[in-house]
């Protein structure tokens, strides 16, 4: 049929047990539309599109196999066969999809199956390998900005739910969202509901900084319960003590949105205590995996987040560098002031770590400078071991797999 006229009309000769047996609709229609032992036939109406791909399956049904090989066309089989409730057929198809090689434009077209019962089950891990797909392609969103902002919803989402997002932090993922939900949903009011509703779930609020969580309380797009409620949470896990916070994201690992989950920030996230008095100081806690000092070697830095001392913003940075002798790479840790005016201010500062057998923080060096925009100190060996002895099985300062670094920053009078 082409809308209610009838184009054609095709008689086609069937075993009813065999596709009684492959799919509950043929059954149905079989033991209902066919009261009359001596009624010999059953009609079904479909639109002229679907013609090809109704065949592709009846042989399905026969043969256990299919003649078609491209995507399109798959992807029509496995629409009849959730149109008829052919499981194993759908089963087949997601598997061959699966083996094709995967484009963006794919991966987009499988998240945009329509969601029905037996489409979730059989389909599940194609729709699972599309947003594995698109998380990984996209997973360093700055090389892809313009893709990316024309991606649809699911293709968003999929890329959001990554723990493996190669971005600054999660400050920038907010960001990220609020431009591409400005650009896609001009209307303040469906964007709210997009917000809400959708993309939410997929921005980790508790590792943002708590200057741009005040943002999101006073940010129009959101609505404000939801955005109270999302900030509250965020403070409360901020507060909580890290064995909490560990334990928090153990049972959040298991569900979809994994807020309390920590992604691979460019900027790794820190602990700040602050004092006014007696005099203005911070002390600043980073701590980094063994995986991602592995990964420095042998030229690599990582950053922090920024953190504030008199107004001012703040930075830590970890190298891979050579020593001052450029005989051999070690580790070096280094405290940069953010480019803001020109204003120039004396720091004392001390970094230490934590070190094996006692576990306590043990100093490693101390020193004092007079910080302007842009500058950075630091110490290229802080360890005074080569690299090789730093990442060693029994280095003094992994425990169990973790750096624990700390500086503490005093503004001199």
């Amino acid at each position: 049929m082409d809308c209610s006229t009838v184009l054609r009309v095709k008689t086609l000769h069937i075993s009813s047990p065999i596709l009684a047996a492959k799919s509950p609709f043929f059954y149905k229609l079989f033991s209902n539309g066919m009261r009359e032992s001596e009624q010999r036939h059953v009609t079904l109406r479909i639109n002229a599109s679907e013609e090809a791909a109704l065949m592709e399956l009846l042989n399905f049904m026969y043969s256990n196999t299919l003649s078609v090989t491209t995507a399109p066309a798959l992807l029509d089989v496995l629409m009849a066969a959730d149109k008829f409730e052919v499981a194993s057929c759908m089963r087949y198809c997601s598997r061959l999809l699966r083996n094709l090689p995967m484009t963006p434009e794919s991966a987009l077209l499988y998240l945009d199956l329509p969601s029905s019962v037996l489409m979730g089950e059989a389909v599940q891990p194609l729709t699972d390998a599309a947003k594995q797909y698109l998380a990984s392609r996209y997973k360093d969103m700055t090389k892809f900005q313009e893709e990316v902002m024309a991606l649809p919803l699911a293709g968003i989402e999929a890329i959001l739910s990554s723990d493996d997002l190669q971005i600054a932090s999660e400050d920038a993922v907010y960001d990220f969202v609020l431009k591409w939900a400005r650009t896609q949903y001009p209307k303040l009011e469906d964007r709210r509901e997009v917000l809400g509703s959708r993309l939410a779930r997929f921005i980790r609020f508790p590792y943002m900084t708590c200057r741009k969580l005040k943002k999101v309380l006073t940010c129009n797009d959101f609505d404000h319960e939801v955005s109270s409620k999302l900030v509250l949470e965020a403070l409360f896990f901020k507060a909580e003590a890290p064995h909490r916070q560990r334990s928090l994201a153990a049972e959040e690992s298991a569900t979809l949105n994994r807020r309390f989950i920590e992604r691979a920030y460019k900027y790794r996230p820190v602990k700040v205590v602050e004092f006014e008095l007696p005099r203005q100081q911070c002390v600043v806690y980073l701590d980094l995996k063994r995986e991602e000092c592995a990964n420095l070697f042998p030229s690599g830095r990582v950053y922090s987040q920024a953190f504030h001392l008199g107004g001012q913003g703040f930075f830590l940075s970890a190298h891979c560098n050579m020593d001052q002798q450029s005989s051999f790479h070690c580790f070096g840790l280094f405290l940069g002031m953010q480019e803001k005016g020109s204003v120039s201010f004396a720091v004392d500062y001390e970094f230490a770590a934590r070190s094996k057998p006692t576990e306590e923080f043990v100093s490693k060096y101390k020193g004092n400078y007079t910080f302007t925009g842009g500058k950075a100190v630091g110490y290229r060996n802080l360890f005074a071991i080569p690299w090789t002895s730093f990442m060693a099985e029994d280095s003094l300062y992994f425990i169990n797999g973790i750096l624990h670094l700390r500086a503490e920053l005093t503004i001199r009078h």
